[in-house]
């Protein structure tokens, strides 16, 4: 006899005090004595999908992989040698209707592949993006049925960029064309997205005044929760939640400092790091947390706005970005640009290694997930849409293979791209914005 049943639910939440914690896939959610039972998780029916945005471009000589592999990878991508063989860069990809060239399209037209409407006004037109296509499929899922992150707290409105309006730069993501999803850059408002009751932001402030620790809350539940487990169970919740603790400290650490802090800072709002770059990997941190977690299977993120203006002193950088972009090939401009470039991907290698040290399943959060990495801008200084920088990772449940450098001899429109990773996700489309069919040479095809 076939014993289908299963001793908890995918969906199991542990919930007190206005916090919920959703648990990682575990052996405990499979049907027992079944094929399953010894396969822990059936990759093919994980799916999730991630988009970061880079903005502003490259410089294409130092980004471009020299070969048809990544056995040798650019300055650049440098970064990425520990997760080559999870990664496939592809040149030559194009957004024709990001012209005339604008940072505003570029940005708009990266997740849409639509042509914006010129208008200063709220009358803005675009198209909905890839993301809210699969999140109106696979949502309903989950918690959430998208994620949309930013790194930049501050949100311009009135026009921006060549009479296009500022919502085209500060939104990856549309849900109609006339619905821009406004991105969240405060990393405790998310985590309290993810884990807490939300509330206005006064609300949020006096619970965490009731409420050290989240998971403080919910410890007599883990406890009686573990006794039910089996040890390979209890270790994968131990270290998910020791994960979420380190990240809740690392924001009250934030806290801590700003409020100790005696001068003003109207820009950054309480909890947000200092630097660039821990503000980035808690964001990414997040990401992970969301996606183990099964909260949502959606994510955006934007590392920054087109146009701005934001300094890395950190990596000897410290004139702002957009006007170094702006190089008109000074060598010293344009090597300050490689050094940004490199630095945005080498957090996102970062998070990659994460990823993949993250057991889920056969294989690890990494397998099971896909993320598109790029620019909706090739070459910043003539502003260009053309060979865009782009890079997919994740093992896409078995079924992408990574180390590789795909180079098109003619360019090839991004919404190509896009309309072959909503398919592995499991949402199939005839056709999307200007594509031309899938990538096929992108995945293999599944064993029989």
């Amino acid at each position: 006899m076939i014993v289908t049943r299963k001793a908890l639910p995918r969906r199991t939440v542990l919930k007190a005090a206005g916090a919920a914690v959703a648990l990682p896939l575990l052996d405990a959610m499979v049907p027992a004595l079944t094929a399953l039972a010894e396969t822990p998780a059936s990759p093919e029916r994980l799916r999730r999908i991630g988009y970061v945005y880079m903005p502003m471009g490259c410089d294409l000589s130092r980004w471009t992989p020299p070969g048809d592999d990544l056995s040798e990878l650019s300055p650049t991508l440098s970064p990425l040698a520990p997760v080559r063989d999870q990664v496939t860069v592809i040149s030559n990809l194009e957004l024709r209707n990001a012209y005339p060239g604008t940072h505003a399209t570029s940005n708009s037209s990266f997740l849409s592949c639509a042509r914006a409407k010129r208008t200063e006004s709220t009358d803005y037109y675009l198209g909905t993006t890839v993301d809210q296509l699969a999140a109106r499929r696979i949502g309903h899922q989950t918690q959430l049925p998208s994620l949309e992150l930013a790194m930049d707290l501050l949100a311009t409105v009135g026009q921006c960029d060549n009479g296009y309006a500022c919502v085209y730069q500060n939104n990856l993501s549309w849900s109609s064309p006339t619905t821009p999803l406004p991105s969240e850059a405060h990393p405790r408002i998310v985590f309290e997205m993810l884990f807490g009751d939300g509330g206005s932001p006064a609300d949020r402030r006096s619970a965490l005044a009731r409420r050290a620790s989240l998971l403080d809350a919910v410890s007599e539940q883990i406890a009686r929760l573990q006794q039910t487990l089996g040890p390979g169970d209890r270790a994968k919740v131990g270290e998910y939640l020791e994960s979420i603790r380190e990240v809740e400290r690392r924001i009250q650490q934030a806290e801590a400092g700003v409020r100790e802090n005696p001068l003003p800072d109207l820009e950054r709002p309480l909890g947000v790091p200092a630097a660039y770059a821990d503000h980035a990997r808690l964001m990414f941190d997040l990401q992970r947390l969301a996606f183990q977690g099964d909260v949502t299977r959606v994510i955006t993120f934007q590392l920054a706005r087109e146009t701005s203006n934001r300094t890395y002193p950190e990596i000897g950088v410290p004139e702002p970005h957009h006007p170094l972009t702006h190089h008109g090939n000074d060598p010293e401009k344009i090597a300050k640009v490689a050094l940004i470039n490199r630095f945005h991907v080498s957090l996102f290698a970062e998070f990659l290694e994460k990823l993949r040290a993250t057991p889920e399943g056969n294989g690890s959060l990494l397998d099971h997930s896909l993320y598109l990495y790029g620019s909706g801008m090739g070459d910043p200084n003539v502003h260009d849409h053309q060979n865009l920088p782009t890079i997919v990772a994740g093992g896409a449940a078995g079924r992408m293979r990574g180390g590789r450098h795909i180079a098109y001899q003619q360019p090839m429109p991004l919404a190509s791209l896009h309309l072959t990773l909503l398919d592995k996700l499991g949402v199939p489309l005839d056709s999307f914005a200007d594509s031309q069919g899938p990538i096929r040479e992108l995945f293999e095809p599944l064993s029989m």
